[in-house]
């Protein structure tokens, strides 16, 4: 675990094994805490696999408002700055996968490879921007609790919800326990940012899109779309999850990422067990 302060904020963070770096965002209304079964299995790949907190979020600084996706993209910029990392492979999940493209957009030499989570590069609609601000003083107003509860059996299957009590209560806990102003601020961001599929036409690194079954908020269709958009790209689809495959089918989302990685020659030369 770590901590940098910049741009004004506190950044909490998790940086975990040696050997090619991997940074991972998570999604929204979640902490860095999401990709723990990644933390726990990946540096026996020769990953090193780092897991921030995003502003508004866990132990990183509450900030309210409106927090764009640029804003975010620009904070792990600083936090690869402080690691001394110059490039890194990017995962990101939901709007960590939205979070993920902009810093592409921002910084496309800092990338060597890419993957993309139960996402979609799509602008906001209308409604959708109005929904999310709606949201967003709904959650100022009464709190994450009662919204945790009405989409939990949507940020993991209906049947995971039963059969994966552990994983359920840690999914309801991060909501319940993220901060409404640092969520509002995310969502009210979110609602403004762009269109990403002329970006992702021109990707020129290894890219995995990656998705559960079934995932009611990014569907499968969603992630073809997005495979079919990025040149080269690969797409792996987690049986038995919905929209978190890495906390509902681990082992699944890792054997997907190992290959990938392996795959495609990102690791490095770094062995199972190896280190930088």
């Amino acid at each position: 675990m770590g901590s940098l302060t910049t741009r004004g904020i506190t950044i909490g963070y998790d940086d975990q094994g040696a050997g090619e770096p991997l940074l991972l965002v998570h999604g929204h209304p979640f902490d860095r805490s999401m990709w723990a079964p990644q933390l726990a299995a990946l540096p026996a790949l020769g990953v090193r696999v780092i897991a921030p907190d995003l502003r508004g979020y866990g132990e990183s600084s509450v900030v309210p408002g409106r927090t764009l996706l640029e804003v975010f993209a620009r904070d792990l910029a600083a936090l690869l700055d402080h690691l001394g990392l110059p490039q890194v492979l990017l995962g990101g999940l939901s709007m960590g996968g939205q979070i993920a493209m902009e810093f592409c957009r921002l910084f496309p030499d800092r990338v060597r490879g890419l993957v993309l989570a139960d996402t979609f590069p799509q602008a906001e609609t209308e409604a959708g921007r109005t929904g999310r601000n709606a949201m967003a003083d709904r959650l100022l107003a009464e709190g994450m609790a009662g919204y945790a509860d009405e989409v939990l059996d949507r940020m993991i299957a209906p049947y995971n919800v039963r059969a994966l009590p552990k994983v359920a209560a840690q999914v309801r806990a991060m909501m319940a326990g993220a901060p409404a102003e640092g969520a509002a601020a995310a969502l009210r961001g979110r609602a403004e940012r762009p269109d990403y599929r002329d970006l992702l036409a021109k990707v020129d690194v290894p890219t995995l899109v990656l998705v559960g079954r079934d995932d009611s908020y990014t569907p499968v269709a969603d992630a073809e779309a997005m495979h079919r958009l990025v040149p080269g790209s690969e797409l792996a689809v987690v049986e038995g999850a919905g929209h978190l495959p890495n906390l509902e089918q681990p082992a699944e989302f890792n054997r997907a990422l190992e290959s990938f990685l392996t795959g495609r020659g990102l690791l490095d030369g770094h062995r199972a067990g190896g280190t930088a």
